[in-house]
């Protein structure tokens, strides 16, 4: 770690050692799982318990890849499934549709913290996050649920230098968000919605496009991929026509932008994260 990390690091741990045990919410991601790793090294292994949803929302093969990563790291590991969809304020899906869906996680992780005896649960929000349009956010300051990367001053190079640091398989992986992200704001989510969008995803991960996404606008299908994929996915487009077709998308389109995460913020808020 160059100098500025390890100051970086050093407050993190000066923030995390007077916690003593605590529950992190883990996606599996490279934030969660670098606050995870740390938790580990600062108060010990016994002390720290990683809990991943499960929902509707989540890819599966995302879960799997969490369980497979708290493995690697050493640390006590559960898999709730929460149920943002019983929530009509979430399945309607309006700009706070994030909000009502942390808000049901960290409620749930609070049920299991307090069965634990657990002071403290943690989420893996960095200083990036802090300016982008993230309503979950809110929910985690109003139940108190705290995020000491962020706090630390953490940034995404950061999180991914120090992954780097510790060996960790998420070093480098592409971000992920919720299958609901897919949805325009105002199209109500429902389970269907979101498995047509997982199995197409998978579909096309499985043909090696590792940074995807497909964004649904009820039978329409846009897939987004790096810029510089463009041209991979054309070559292939009557496969992946055909496969979406069957899914139950009349027309699949492919975004000329690229891949742009939070792309369907833009006609809501104005902006993409």
């Amino acid at each position: 770690m160059d100098t500025a990390l390890q100051e970086k690091y050093r407050q993190l741990g000066s923030i995390l050692a007077p916690m003593k045990r605590v529950l992190v919410a883990f996606s599996g991601g490279v934030d969660s799982a670098v606050l995870v790793a740390a938790c580990v090294e600062v108060l010990g292994p016994a002390q720290v318990l990683a809990v991943t949803s499960a929902s509707e929302s989540v890819p599966k093969r995302e879960v799997a890849y969490a369980k497979q990563l708290a493995s690697d790291i050493g640390v006590a590991h559960r898999v709730i499934d929460t149920r943002e969809l019983d929530n009509e304020d979430y399945a309607r899906n309006d700009l706070n549709r994030c909000y009502f869906c942390k808000q049901t996680l960290f409620s749930d992780l609070l049920d299991v913290a307090r069965e634990e005896g657990m002071a403290y649960t943690l989420y893996g929000a960095i200083l990036d996050d802090l300016g982008d349009f993230r309503p979950g956010m809110r929910a985690a300051r109003e139940l108190g649920i705290r995020g000491p990367l962020a706090e630390a001053q953490f940034v995404k190079a950061d999180v991914r230098a120090l992954a780097e640091h510790f060996g960790l398989s998420v070093a480098h992986k592409p971000a992920s968000a919720c299958l609901s992200s897919r949805l325009a704001y105002g199209e109500r989510v429902t389970a269907g919605a979101l498995s047509q969008v997982e199995r197409a995803e998978d579909f096309l991960k499985d043909l090696g496009f590792a940074q995807v996404r497909v964004r649904h606008h009820g039978d329409h299908a846009r897939i987004e991929v790096p810029v510089q994929e463009i041209a991979k996915v054309a070559g292939r487009a009557e496969e992946i026509h055909a496969f979406l077709h069957a899914l139950g998308y009349a027309f699949v389109s492919l975004d000329l932008a690229g891949y742009r995460s939070g792309s369907m913020n833009v006609p809501a808020t104005g902006t993409a994260s």
